[in-house]
């Protein structure tokens, strides 16, 4: 379901990282009311100016959220929905999973007598299921798309475990997917193989696993030098066989699966001056991307952009007057800046074009002019 109509109404899950174990919380967010950005005005008029101020009242952003007590720093929540239950997964820095409900948080923020009532009783669901298994902290999570409620989660002591729903809670099997040999900083699941999930690396691979071998043996593919260091993240394109992964040494690689044990990434690029921190396909264009950095950049990429002569010519040009754009990929689309410390960067599933940012200085929504 495609949504153009404005003004648009979203919904976010975040968690925090406080200073102390005991103040965090898992949010939900309600921004309603957004609205193109408007024009500046340069009337003088007494008349226009009061009626900027009614349509700047009109469209000013709505802003409500409702939040359950975590115990430890968030280090990654991810959310889906099962059995028509919108549920999370947080990666606490104690070493725990927990998995939460997050129906009643929902209800709250639609409807301001149950927003009333929760804050009225201090309510604070409890989780639905809590893992200890890991034998340390992580940041690796990732539900499957194809499999309700199955989850897979690696930790900072290169274990991976895949959590699978029965009738009542999660069973997660407690023999590790062992292969890595350093922290495993994401996972993904395919989009197309119910047993099949990829994941990086701090040791600096890029894994494929299938689930239906024995854990000890289910690794079926590995690109041993993805990048010169850390691998942070890994994105599965839902339409063609290709993975993106970013690193620390700022390079950001598309993968051929079917050409993972030739080594050789199909596209490599070199925009960010920092560590990637986030890549994600597009949902529905499979050429298209996005990328955050820890250089305070957002960036979109579209592998199908190719400059014919007379584009190139016409580049050149522009070039001598301006050296900023000489080295500039083609495939790069558009820079968004303007945020400090940028975590993680969405495509939203239901608005087309529309981008979620969040990072240090808060939260950026966003969609460019060619959206």
């Amino acid at each position: 379901m495609d949504r153009n109509q404005y003004p648009h109404t979203i919904f976010i899950v975040c968690g925090t990282q406080a200073e102390k174990s005991d103040r965090n919380s898992v949010m939900v967010v309600k921004m309603s009311n957004l609205t193109k950005t408007l024009k500046e005005n340069t009337s003088e008029s007494d008349e226009d100016d009061n009626d900027d101020d009614e349509e700047e009242e009109d469209t000013k952003p709505e802003f409500e959220s409702v939040s359950l007590k975590h115990i430890g720093g968030i280090n990654r929540i991810r959310s889906t929905v099962i059995n028509d239950r919108k549920i999370a997964a947080t990666w606490s820095d104690t070493g725990k999973v927990h998995i939460w409900d997050l129906s009643r948080l929902l209800h709250a923020v639609n409807d301001s007598s149950v927003m009333a009532t929760y804050v009225r009783n201090q309510e604070s669901p409890k989780p639905l299921f809590t893992f200890n298994g890991h034998m340390n902290e992580g940041f690796a999570m990732d539900w499957s798309p194809t499999v309700p409620g199955m989850l897979a989660t690696g930790d900072c002591s290169k274990n991976i475990h895949i959590w699978k729903p029965n009738e009542t809670e999660w069973v997660v099997d407690q023999r590790p997917y062992v292969g890595h040999t350093s922290s495993v900083e994401d996972i993904q699941w395919s989009p197309n193989e119910q047993s099949v999930f990829t994941s990086c690396s701090v040791d600096r691979s890029i894994r494929v696993w299938d689930i239906r071998a024995m854990p000890s043996k289910a690794c079926m593919l590995t690109e041993t030098d993805a990048h010169t260091s850390d691998v942070n993240v890994v994105s599965w394109n839902k339409h063609e066989p290709f993975l993106i992964s970013g690193g620390d040494d700022g390079y950001i690689k598309v993968w051929d699966l079917r050409q993972l044990s030739k080594q050789t990434p199909v596209a490599s690029f070199k925009h960010h001056h920092s560590s990637i921190t986030s890549v994600q396909w597009h949902h529905i264009d499979s050429s298209v991307f996005a990328a955050a950095g820890a250089d305070n950049q957002i960036t979109l990429w579209d592998l199908a952009v190719e400059k014919d002569d007379e584009e190139n010519k016409e580049q050149t040009a522009n070039n001598n007057k301006n050296n900023q754009l000489e080295n500039l990929p083609d495939q790069l689309l558009f820079i968004h800046m303007g945020q400090t410390d940028i975590k993680e960067v969405h495509w939203h599933r239901q608005i087309p074009g529309l981008l979620i940012s969040t990072a240090l200085s808060g939260f950026n929504i966003f969609k460019t002019i060619s959206a």
